[in-house]
């Protein structure tokens, strides 16, 4: 059955169009998390051997870069919680297909997924996935927003948030063009 699944996806991406910045933001907008969007993404564009699986290098701890502006009342911290920072490049296989930037509440999350997050290259929604967040969209701008690399095609900001409502994270995520690259 499998195979008969990776048969018709790869039948699929070889008898698709061009790949479109809408067809694209059409895949981001259909999951709460941007690790499965990319891995859906990846899939179909063949980018990679299947399954399609999406990983995270850390670019640098950078616990002394401040939160945005606003972002704090947004992600309701109280007096015993912190914003910790983890900006990372999402790859599937050879390409780098977004860097991102997540200021989430580590005290909402379990041990193991703090774990994960500090020291693995687990994408952030596939780390707490258990957890059934819910996502947001804030902002869509196309091309680059403030620090995003060259050749970003969109940048989304977004809320995560929990099922009891509780904001859990609020990212930025510049996509690069590798995403619509042959």
């Amino acid at each position: 059955m499998a195979s008969e699944i990776a048969a018709a996806l790869t039948l699929m991406a070889s008898t698709l169009p061009s790949p479109t910045l809408e067809a694209f933001e059409a895949v981001l907008s259909r999951h709460d998390s941007a690790t499965l969007a990319l891995e859906e993404w990846c899939g179909v564009r063949d980018f990679a051997p299947r399954p399609a699986s999406v990983t995270a290098q850390l670019v640098t701890s950078e616990d002394d870069v401040p939160l945005p502006a606003g972002i704090a009342a947004k992600l309701a911290l109280s007096k015993d919680e912190t914003a910790t920072l983890r900006n990372v490049r999402l790859s599937c296989g050879a390409r780098i297909l977004s860097v991102a930037w997540n200021w989430y509440i580590p005290e909402r999350l379990t041990p193991d997924m703090n774990r994960l997050l500090g020291s693995s290259d687990v994408p952030f929604g596939k780390a707490v996935a258990s957890l059934r967040f819910r996502r947001e969209p804030l902002a869509v701008t196309a091309g680059p927003a403030a620090n995003c690399p060259a050749g970003t095609i969109s940048t989304h900001q977004a809320m995560l948030y929990l099922p009891d409502g509780r904001p859990l994270a609020y990212l930025v995520e510049c996509y690069t063009a590798a995403n619509l690259a042959p």
